[in-house]
């Protein structure tokens, strides 16, 4: 982003990014998934990987047209980004009826996906 220094002011925009589509800070996404020094990303299912994404691309986009010459306007920015993939949350967690941000880490990830493959063997 324009204007961005390193360090501090990038993770105040990640978190600014990161809470406009999740609902949670970086660090209370962590909390949340129970992660102490793993990393978030790594964590993350499918659908939150892709939410993820979707915000950080927009951002970039948007980034892009209205050239932002403050950290102030990079914060707007990293909001509008984050919002719009957090409309597209809320319309699938509407459609599906459950939760896309969940508390689920890598290992927990790992065991469902095990569980479900099993369960699929056996139902044929």
């Amino acid at each position: 982003m324009r204007g961005v220094q390193k360090g501090q002011e990038f993770a105040i925009l990640t978190d600014d990014i990161t809470e406009a589509w999740s609902g949670f800070t970086t660090r209370d996404y962590k909390r949340f998934k129970d992660l102490k020094k793993e990393n978030l990303r790594d964590n993350m299912t499918n659908l939150e990987l892709v939410l993820n994404m979707l915000a950080e691309a927009t951002t970039t986009e948007i980034s892009k047209e209205k050239k932002p010459k403050t950290f102030r306007d990079n914060r707007k920015v990293a909001r509008q980004g984050g919002t719009i993939a957090g409309n597209t949350r809320r319309e699938i967690e509407e459609k599906t009826g459950k939760k896309v941000v969940t508390n689920l880490n890598a290992k927990q990830l790992e065991q469902k996906r095990k569980n479900d493959s099993l369960e699929e063997n056996n139902n044929p």
